[in-house]
This record gives C-alpha cells, sequence and structure tokens, in this order.
C-alpha cells in the first residue's frame, strides 16, 4: 500500500533529523515512530523533531513540547 510507503518515508524523516540533532532515540521511541501509519500526526512529529529537547517530546499531544522547561 502507498500510505504504507509514506509513513516508512515519514519515520525515516523523523528518526534522521532526531539523529542529526543529536537526540537520543529509544527503542520504545523509535517503535512508535515507526510503527505509525497516522500521517497527520507523523507530520506533526517531524515538525517537532526540528525543536524538541527529548525525543519523548514528540508525543506531548498537549503542545507543550515548544515551551521552555522551568
Amino acid at each position: 500500500m502507498e500510505s504504507d510507503h509514506v509513513a516508512e518515508g515519514e519515520a525515516k524523516g523523523i528518526l534522521s533529523v532526531l539523529e542529526v540533532r543529536g537526540i537520543p532515540v529509544t527503542d520504545s521511541v523509535r517503535e512508535r515512530i515507526t510503527s505509525c501509519t497516522d500521517l497527520d500526526r507523523m507530520d506533526t512529529w517531524l515538525e517537532r523533531s526540528r525543536t524538541v529537547e527529548r525525543a519523548e517530546d514528540l508525543f506531548d499531544e498537549e503542545g507543550n513540547a515548544d515551551k521552555p522547561i522551568s
């Protein structure tokens, strides 16, 4: 299915951005990213991958990933 290939490409992109930025990715985070098939969610994660401090922050559905930690 074509959307599976798109999702696979999105996952690679997200993981690549995190890697280039030096953000460690746990196995559980990698699994969550690579098993996702929701392209809208993956687009959000790709955008967040450019600014998050921790890979786990990709999944902050409340949109708090951009807020500084107090």
